[in-house]
């Protein structure tokens, strides 16, 4: 269902969209990115012409859920036991995120390369290389440095009923981003690419945050040879490709990764 948007006496208009922005956050197994699964996913998806359409789904993990997760977002393995899981529903998913550029609390750090490693596990690449990725969390911080519930209040004057679930926590997240417009609309730009590069403080090629732009050059971000590009490394120490590859780094990681040697291979 669509409807027209009116926040704060503001509409999506503020945000001079370009393309769809897709506000979404995740409950999950717990938060290692390569090793826990998604419960539960909605996705507020921001139209460039004022409407809005929300799509909220419980996913089934194939895994057990911790309890000490289910006690944060309430969601059980009987809960999700009869529900599709991510392989299932990764086509719908795809189909209404993929032009979107993507917006969350704290995504940058864990909604987003989660939301990558399910979909590289079921063979779907959704590729974040020419998406504006808005973390309203580092606008936040930088402005206020709380937490969800905080912002919500502050911005918002709302308390926030059901929090840690995904569509609450989805809902709320884009009204504090409107409310972060309003507040600090002469430092505070609605244009996406603007917000993309002040809330993401560097840029990073990679989910897992394992290679970094410097320079215009992607470089490792740890280890032996952190600040070292990712080319020299790869033509003078070819067998820390193989280590990588064998390790337990995000399947995104080694994607791009790979991405890299095979360049330099038709160079």
């Amino acid at each position: 269902m669509k409807e027209q948007l009116d926040l704060f006496g503001a509409t999506a208009s503020k945000l001079n969209l370009k393309r769809p922005l897709a506000f979404f956050d995740l409950e999950s197994t717990g938060i290692d990115v390569v090793k826990d699964r998604i419960v539960e996913i909605s996705v507020l998806r921001v139209n460039p012409d004022g409407t809005k359409e929300t799509k909220t789904h419980r996913v089934n993990p194939t895994i057990p859920i911790p309890v000490e997760s289910s006690l944060i977002h309430g969601i059980y393995d009987e809960d999700v036991a009869t529900s599709p899981t991510f392989k299932e529903l990764a086509k719908e998913l795809f189909d209404f995120m993929d032009p979107c550029d993507l917006a969350g609390f704290n995504s940058n750090k864990f909604d987003v390369p989660m939301l990558l490693e399910e979909f590289i596990r079921v063979g779907i690449s959704f590729s974040i290389d020419s998406r504006a990725l808005i973390d309203v969390h580092r606008i936040y911080t930088l402005f206020e440095k709380r937490t969800l519930e905080a912002a919500y209040k502050f911005y918002c004057d709302k308390t926030l009923e059901n929090a840690h679930s995904a569509e609450a926590d989805t809902t709320a997240t884009y009204e504090v981003l409107m409310g972060q417009l309003e507040k600090y609309g002469d430092e505070l730009k609605g244009d996406v690419q603007f917000l993309h590069d002040f809330s993401n403080e560097e840029r990073f090629l990679d989910s897992g945050r394992r290679f970094i732009f410097t320079g215009g050059k992607v470089c490792f971000n740890f280890g032996k040879y952190k600040g070292k590009t990712v080319e020299e490394v790869l033509r003078t120490d070819p067998g820390y490709y193989n280590w990588m590859m064998q390790g337990d780094f995000a399947q995104h990681t080694k994607q791009k990764l790979t991405e890299i040697k095979q360049s330099l291979k038709r160079n």
